[in-house]
């Protein structure tokens, strides 16, 4: 059961906790709790000791550990179903029900409240009761359907040009493209599944993900959850953002890259990182960072299913294509599609986060912290399916339950929001996008070694 909260006293405000304990709190008091083990957080201006809970939240110890010392409040509602309210974190709630909290309050959306933002988080909210009034957030099955039907449809043709016309270098490049495409597809496929943005309930939605990203892409629901979860709840925030985690391989933004210089920090060149990212970045994420990552997770956590998911989906390549190349080229094509499908990931992923703000926790509230974080790339039919949507990052951050088929209607919404509180609403050009991702490189290099040398 969700932990009894404790009385807070933050501002001038007295709230009497409900389970008849009392007490006072200051902020500088909940902010010292912030460390695993020790962890209070506040929702509804009560707040909650989940030092030992956080390891019972449905959506991960780690999701609501970032919130740890901070108000994760946003405004309770009781007409808004639960599962509406799982964002990105899949979190069904059921150990929530007994307390007047929502997944909402919970896991999605959360709030830092800036006194001086009041009128900007209350007008977002506004929005989100309208886009939902005008139906945004309801899902057109036949959309999804023709997107898993064209996957399965270049598998297909994948497997029959080999059938048909054997295996020679002309004919397996095709194979391999229209793979590598199929593949990617699935992979903006699963994203929404993820998202619980296409079914009614969460649980269809959970149970689809793990046969298309498992069946259909060799990976791991539980694996992309872990970390997608702690994307959208904390974006381009070091240390709690594990896309923002370069392993020493890059420096990203304006912070890092000075913090390492100072400290004399030279695991590689980084000056020179806009000219290597071409060789360890896009194609070694897949092929072999994720690759390792995904099944040391699902054995380090016991995540059977997933791996039985998994596993299905090597026995259905194996048994297609070893009949034709023989084991050790069928590994090889395996191998040669990961590779075209990283490149397609990596530009796709990281031209709407790379180029922007990258820096530790400022405690913003939930728009300005997005917006900061992403920009969109400008609409276009090939846009769209190229990055599943993804192009509307920015409505993708701020609705992540929204069905992408909807982004296009929230985006003028957005915009005006942002236009209002002078919140700066980026959109490129897609190779304008793709180039930021070098130049922002090319710059946190130079802070770098300018920072190295002289500081």
């Amino acid at each position: 059961a969700w932990p009894d909260p404790k009385t807070t006293f933050i501002g001038t405000d007295r709230i009497t906790g409900t389970n008849g304990r009392f007490g006072t709190y200051t902020w500088e008091e909940v902010q010292k709790h912030t460390k695993f083990g020790d962890q209070w957080i506040v929702v509804e201006r009560k707040v909650y000791n989940v030092s030992q809970w956080v390891k019972r939240h449905p959506g991960g110890l780690r999701i609501i550990g970032h919130y740890a010392g901070e108000d994760a409040t946003v405004k309770h509602s009781t007409s808004i179903h639960l599962h509406r309210f799982t964002s990105a974190f899949k979190c069904d709630c059921h150990s929530l029900r007994n307390v007047n909290v929502t997944v909402e309050d919970c896991i999605c959306c959360h709030f830092t409240f800036v006194f001086s933002q009041a009128a900007l988080v209350e007008d977002f909210r506004a929005l989100r009761e309208h886009l939902e009034a005008e139906g945004c957030f309801k899902t057109q099955p036949l959309f999804f359907i023709l997107h898993l039907g064209h996957i399965l449809l270049l598998e297909a043709i994948a497997l029959m040009l080999v059938w048909c016309f054997g295996t020679g270098w002309i004919n397996t490049a095709i194979v391999a493209v229209l793979m590598a495409t199929a593949q990617s597809q699935a992979g903006w496929l699963q994203h929404d599944f993820g998202h619980l943005s296409v079914c009614k309930t969460s649980r269809w939605n959970h149970l689809v993900h793990k046969f298309v990203i498992g069946h259909l892409k060799g990976a791991s629901a539980g694996w992309w959850n872990h970390r997608h979860f702690q994307h959208h709840a904390k974006p381009n925030v070091f240390k709690k953002d594990p896309d923002v985690n370069m392993l020493n391989a890059f420096v990203v933004g304006k912070v890092q890259p000075v913090e390492y210089g100072v400290k004399k920090i030279k695991h590689l060149p980084y000056n020179h990182q806009h000219k290597y990212f071409f060789f360890i970045g896009p194609p070694l994420l897949i092929p072999v960072y994720f690759q390792f990552q995904i099944f040391h997770n699902m054995i380090l956590h016991g995540l059977w299913v997933d791996l039985a998911w998994c596993i299905s989906y090597y026995v259905r390549y194996f048994l297609c294509y070893t009949q034709f190349y023989g084991v050790f080229w069928a590994v090889i094509l395996f191998n040669f599609v990961r590779f075209m499908e990283s490149h397609w990931f990596v530009w796709v992923t990281q031209m709407s986060h790379i180029p922007m703000n990258i820096d530790y926790e400022k405690h913003q509230d939930w728009l300005s912290m997005q917006l900061v974080a992403t920009c969109n790339i400008e609409q276009s039919p090939f846009n769209d399916w190229f990055s599943g949507h993804l192009n509307f990052q920015i409505e993708h951050h701020l609705f992540p339950t929204m069905p992408r088929h909807n982004y296009w209607r929230a985006a003028p919404h957005a915009r005006a929001l942002c236009d209002k509180y002078g919140v700066k609403y980026q959109e490129k050009t897609l190779y304008g996008a793709f180039a930021d991702i070098i130049r922002s490189l090319e710059k946190s290099g130079e802070l770098w070694l300018d920072a190295y040398l002289n500081k």
